[in-house]
């Protein structure tokens, strides 16, 4: 993916993409009539399920061995090693406080397949119990289910790990856990969610996303500070040895007492993961490059065109691939802080798209690497196009006159160019917007025709390598006279500024899933726009558009999940709230030749989660770099052989200080 938000319906470090499609088959007793359904639902106990989807079916039974996607005679082995970006100093990811380190080891209840839109198998949770209205979810916890100190995963921990983290844990935990009203212990195994809600399919699903935490650990210790004592944890992975700011490194667990479930056989094949922290992006690829790290999802369009032109990969040693998936993009955008009086219109936020010219951008930075982004659901059957008819026609006819009439008559199209760096169509296009908007030159400035208020604002960057992009898109603000700025702060700043709402405009995003849901609340809606937990950035505030997410959320089949999904996302689109940019429908990823990965790769695409160590592969890779000179320095600073580190953070020591400092949306250039 560029350097986008990524997939990931929580934002809370599960960057899975992840997640949504169907719930149970309820099943009820073969006798049970329709009316007697009818009657009372809540009379008759929901059979016991080991999955549930979103909608529909789930995909595989109760007697499956494993996910197609994955090799189940993986051979365990090996290590590998990773990269993370920046520094770190806690390891408790799950409060606002601090920058987390990498290998947390806590499992949830449920986990998600790869292959479906939103199905949720028990990890965990050994069976579910889900009544037809969904009002609320009963959970059978493992009776082999164990924290690494041998103690059993309780009834308890899961009540108190709700509590806690909607309580004192990240602010987003409190909206996305909003529609649980409480959970109660109901067996020696036994939980109960109770919702405070009917009919939102995914309420069972999103409890099952939940951290499951060690209530016997943490009832010791204060749960609201930072800490370096590794946690407690109970999943495949522990940290056994850290350097704060320099790298973790994590050891398979033994005795880890779900290697055995479907859910996770063929996968957690290596024997160590190590994660070595590095300034920046341009550091990260020299290390990649010289062999201190085997493993990178690259994701930017220029270092993937010039960087990798190296001996490494013209051996063969370094592999460079492209993978296609099939997983919605979501969308990377500039966004309107609409709550600021210079864009509460829309007719100058649709203006100011006709500025930036994407084309030229991607033929000239990006080497035509990307798609324009025209959904909100790009790249997946979600994304609004043509015209509404059938059902979606249906759900948008009431809000005739409350939305734009442009709806109904034609599809959303972002402005583009002829890739010549001179838009000067659509500038006048611009222009001409914005004239009928109320603005008008004035001594080569553009001031608002009563107040003669100078039209200017500024754009809030967090990363460096941004400023490129957001030039030359400047610029053309420039020759329609409006004072457009740039701003680069640190993370610091840029997250307090975020958080209130102290910003004109930013570059930033939404990732989706398959199955969209409950997290479009915290995107879109009146509520959400006015907390600081949620991530309304837009500061979208429509009836029109709550009405459509609360439709959304309680679809009750595919089908009109697809068709609201899809008039939402026209509404948003229309309401011009952003200026879209780009997205990749591939991953773009490296890795040295002493891996391999299965046959089969799921919608979503690979991940590393699934690969595993080659001794002869890495044995053969070992000797044919050894029979290389020593420090054969490439065009690009780095190095071939043994000790090749050294050369490259000599050459890229100075530039990685003008570089990519840590992203906090997960957004960046491409």
């Amino acid at each position: 993916m560029p350097e986008r938000i990524l997939r990931g319906k929580t934002g809370f470090g599960s960057s899975k993409n992840t997640l949504k499609r169907q719930l149970i088959a309820v099943l009820l007793p073969a006798l049970v009539t329709s009316a007697s359904l009818a009657f009372s639902a809540d009379h008759f106990r929901p059979a016991a399920v080991h999955a549930i989807a979103m909608h529909g079916n789930v995909k595989y039974g109760p007697d499956f061995k494993h996910f197609d996607y994955v090799n189940p005679d993986a051979p365990k082995g090996g290590s590998l090693r990773l990269a993370a970006q920046g520094t770190f100093d806690s390891f408790n990811p799950y409060i606002p406080k601090g920058n987390p380190g990498a290998g947390n080891a806590n499992e949830t209840l449920l986990t998600g397949s790869a292959d479906e839109p939103f199905t949720q198998y028990g990890l965990i949770a050994q069976t579910m119990e889900v009544p037809a209205d969904r009002s609320w979810v009963i959970f059978t916890l493992r009776p082999e289910a164990r924290w690494h100190d041998g103690e059993p995963i309780t009834v308890e921990d899961v009540i108190w790990s709700l509590d806690t983290l909607k309580s004192k844990g990240q602010p987003g935990y409190r909206f996305y856990f909003g529609g649980v009203d409480r959970a109660e212990k109901v067996g020696t195994r036994r939980v109960k969610f109770i919702f405070s809600e009917k009919g939102n399919r995914e309420l069972p699903l999103i409890v099952g996303q939940l951290p499951i935490l060690p209530k016997h650990y943490w009832e010791a210790r204060d749960f609201e500070s930072t800490t370096l004592d590794p946690p407690l944890g109970s999943g495949p992975y522990r940290i056994t040895k850290f350097e704060p700011g320099r790298y973790v490194l994590t050891e398979r667990v033994p005795d880890y007492w779900g290697a055995e479930l479907p859910v996770n056989v063929g996968q957690n094949n290596f024997d160590r993961i190590r994660y070595d922290y590095y300034r920046d992006a341009t550091v990260i690829r020299q290390a990649l490059k010289a062999g201190d790290i085997d493993f990178r999802l690259e994701n930017q369009a220029k270092a993937w065109a010039l960087d990798y032109d190296v001996p490494a990969t013209e051996h063969g040693w370094l592999r460079k691939e492209t993978v296609r998936h099939f997983s919605p993009t979501g969308m990377q955008a500039f966004i309107y802080n609409t709550r600021r009086k210079l864009f509460e219109d829309p007719q100058v936020r649709r203006a100011l798209a006709y500025a930036f010219d994407f084309e030229w951008t991607n033929k000239n930075l990006f080497f035509g690497q990307y798609a324009r982004t025209e959904s909100y659901f790009s790249n997946s059957e979600l994304a609004a196009t043509g015209v509404p008819e059938g059902q979606e026609l249906e759900i948008l006819e009431p809000y005739r006159g409350r939305i734009p009439d442009e709806i109904f008559t034609r599809q959303y199209q972002a402005p583009s160019t002829d890739a010549s760096g001179w838009p000067r169509q659509n500038l006048s296009t611009a222009f001409r917007l914005l004239e009928d908007a109320g603005w008008v030159v004035r001594d080569l400035k553009l001031v608002n025709a009563q107040t003669g208020e100078p039209f200017g604002f500024e754009i809030l960057l967090v990363s460096p390598a941004f400023e490129r992009i957001v030039l030359p898109f400047v610029r053309n603000l420039k020759r329609l006279g409006i004072d457009a700025r740039v701003r680069l702060v640190d993370q610091s700043q840029y997250i307090n500024r975020l958080r209130g709402f102290d910003f004109d405009m930013i570059i930033s995003g939404w990732g989706s899933s398959e199955s969209p849901g409950n997290e479009q609340r915290g995107f879109w809606t009146s509520a959400a726009a006015a907390s600081p937990a949620a991530s309304n950035y837009a500061g979208v505030s429509d009836p029109v558009v709550d009405e459509l997410v609360e439709q959304l959320i309680s679809a009750p089949d595919r089908e009109s999940l697809v068709a609201q999904t899809r008039a939402l996302d026209r509404v948003l689109l229309f309401g011009y709230y952003v200026i879209p940019q780009w997205h990749l429908r591939t991953q773009r990823i490296l890795y040295w030749n002493k891996f391999s990965r299965p046959e089969i790769t799921p919608r979503n695409g690979t991940s590393i989660d699934y690969w595993w160590y080659e001794d002869a592969k890495a044995e053969r890779l070992e000797q044919q770099r050894s029979e290389q000179p020593e420090n054969t320095v490439d065009e690009t600073g780095s190095t071939t052989g043994a000790g090749t580190m050294l050369g490259g953070l000599a050459i890229v020591g100075i530039i990685g200080l003008i570089f990519l400092r840590r992203r906090r949306h997960r957004t960046g250039p491409a």
